[in-house]
């Protein structure tokens, strides 16, 4: 495969998962349309940051997923098909290969739909369906992993950054055959 961890969506929660799945050692992928719903929004609820516009927080989330080695990619996913022990992603710009696949895809349940990933009513307003996920992030579809707004979070940017990272802690665990943490201390 050429990527272990390829991420559709560079929103809080698609960042976020990235973010810890290229810390972790995996090689990832982040692949995103720049329709991030949070590129709209104005934040004074994350804690710890006093207030962010949702572009700078969505450009700060990308920076730190590369800083520590995620491949991010303008573009959107038009497919995903199960190729050998993982999937192809087809854009518009060409494809990837990779073994698991996390939908961080908002809004937008369509590419979950049209890859056999079941979904469900959604619950948050304006929202109508959502991606049937386990509370770990695992879908219907094996590999196929769900986080953030598009598995039904609550769509607050902190709860989807938090989700996100849920997710990878869980699938870089089942990657790694064991349970994985991620925990950094003060340098002296």
């Amino acid at each position: 495969m050429s990527y272990d961890v390829a991420i559709i969506g560079a929103g809080p929660a698609g960042a976020s998962a990235a973010l810890f799945t290229a810390k972790a050692g995996k090689k990832t992928l982040v692949i995103d349309s720049d329709q991030s719903i949070t590129k709209r929004a104005w934040v004074e609820n994350h804690y710890g940051v006093a207030e962010i516009t949702g572009p700078d927080l969505v450009e700060i989330g990308k920076k730190q997923a590369a800083k520590f080695g995620a491949e991010l990619v303008q573009g959107k996913v038009v497919a995903v098909t199960k190729e050998g022990e993982g999937f192809r992603l087809e854009t518009e710009n060409g494809s990837y290969e990779a073994k698991h696949v996390v939908l961080a895809t908002g809004l937008n349940a369509e590419l979950a739909q049209q890859i056999g990933v079941n979904t469900k009513p959604g619950t948050e307003p304006r929202i109508k369906t959502v991606v049937d996920a386990t509370p770990e992030g695992k879908t219907n579809v094996p590999g196929i992993w769900a986080a953030g707004t598009a598995a039904g979070v609550s769509v607050h940017t902190i709860i989807t950054a938090g989700d996100g990272a849920k997710v990878a802690i869980n699938l870089i665990s089942e990657l790694n055959g064991e349970r994985y943490v991620d925990h950094d201390v003060l340098k002296a």
